[in-house]
């Protein structure tokens, strides 16, 4: 049992995951999901909709838009913000070596990564566009996920971190994942 924990402990310094990184994951799934749903939020009420906003989801007041192309910007929104945050973090995690900027960086992408295909595609923003569009029900997730697993390869380059870094931030997103929808649940 020694030597299992001396392994652990010596992947996690490899991985440069302490203490702080660890317990800001919980804040961080937070933040990302509202700042998820503020992009969805943000285009409904550019384009003139009542909109609330709540911790997984954004709609109208009214249970409408205005307008039937109104749903598809709202829903781009959500994506569109996502990767706005994992490209502004990844700037901080080039210019800073910041491991807390790269758990940003990680759990956007994470998020969607598993929203999709743990959650359902055609639940998913990505799915609902796609279907808005006409296109193929793969063809937006599969650009949303290129472009965020690219941002990705680029933070984990910077930090120069292990595919078992990897695994590790992957535990900690899920831990993260899992405590955002129990609290959303109980709400």
């Amino acid at each position: 049992m020694a030597d299992f924990i001396k392994t652990i402990s010596k992947d996690l310094q490899e991985s440069q995951i302490n203490w702080k990184v660890a317990i800001l994951f919980i804040p961080i799934a937070f933040a990302s999901y509202l700042f998820h749903e503020f992009g969805h939020w943000c285009l409904g009420e550019f384009l003139g909709n009542d909109m609330v906003l709540s911790l997984n989801n954004a709609s109208p007041k009214s249970g409408r838009f205005i307008e039937a192309s109104h749903a598809l910007w709202s829903a781009i929104g959500g994506p569109l913000f996502t990767i706005l945050q994992a490209m502004i973090f990844l700037l901080i995690c080039i210019k800073n070596k910041s491991t807390i900027a790269y758990s940003v960086v990680f759990f956007a992408v994470f998020l969607r990564f598993y929203c999709i295909v743990f959650g359902g595609l055609q639940l998913q923003d990505e799915g609902r566009i796609a279907s808005m569009l006409g296109t193929n029900k793969y063809l937006i997730a599969a650009i949303v996920l290129m472009i965020l697993f690219s941002i990705l390869w680029k933070a984990s380059r910077t930090l120069k971190l292990s595919g078992k870094a990897i695994g590790y931030y992957s535990v900690l997103s899920v831990i993260a994942i899992l405590s955002v929808i129990g609290t959303y649940q109980l709400i």
